[in-house]
């Protein structure tokens, strides 16, 4: 019997507000129009356990944790939502889009809360191992336009991590940009200031770039 193929992984990244759900949602259209099997999943979050985490992280005062705890807190809810969803998922040769994985705890924890790459990259080791995605499309937007969307989008302040001040959403871009300097050939940083239609299209042109597809995407 034929092995099944393996499908791909595809993560979105970026700071609050960076439009990443949009643009999830439109990747995934563009990928089953192509005839592909495609699951979209979050973090921290992604099956039970890790969503029964994610209220933890998200929820409650700022000061909440400390960092270490914070750490481990999503390097729990990761392992699981690998375990429990993502691992499955490629192995029976569906795509997986994931908002956000890994790097967003390297950035929010490594360069905002500021553990370092070193504490961070050893718990990843652990947790996660060799496991990496195909491309991480890391949506840049400049911190005021990126923090008054997602103050539009939510309407409230029950999320810790919009609530955290402005330096820490500086160092967060930062580290995004820096991630995307160090892995190139893994990273692509799209403006996620241009219009959804645009942004899609950037999206898109780096999949077909990078993995070798023939995406076109819907047309809305």
């Amino acid at each position: 019997m034929a092995e099944t193929a393996k499908g791909g992984f595809i993560t979105l990244e970026g700071g609050e507000g960076a439009g990443k759900s949009t643009q999830i949602q439109r990747l995934a259209a563009a990928l089953a129009d192509s005839g592909l099997s495609v699951i979209t999943t979050r973090e921290p979050g992604g099956s039970p356990g890790a969503e029964a985490i994610r209220s933890l992280l998200v929820e409650g005062a700022v000061d909440r944790w400390d960092a270490i705890t914070e750490l481990l807190l999503h390097y729990a809810a990761r392992r699981d939502h690998l375990t429990q969803t993502i691992l499955p998922a490629l192995d029976s040769g569906r795509w997986v889009i994931c908002d956000r994985f890994a790097d967003s705890t390297m950035a929010y924890q490594g360069y905002g809360l500021a553990l370092g790459r070193a504490v961070v990259e050893h718990a990843h080791a652990l947790a996660v191992g060799d496991t990496r995605p195909d491309l991480t499309v890391i949506l840049d937007v400049p911190l005021d336009v990126g923090l008054a969307r997602a103050q539009a989008r939510d309407g409230d302040d029950t999320n810790r991590y919009e609530r955290m001040d402005r330096d820490f959403h500086q160092r967060i871009r930062d580290g995004f940009l820096d991630i995307a300097k160090r892995e190139p050939e893994r990273c692509v940083v799209i403006d996620a200031t241009a219009d959804a239609d645009a942004v899609h299209a950037e999206i898109t042109g780096a999949m077909n770039r990078r993995l070798g597809l023939a995406l076109t995407g819907p047309a809305s």
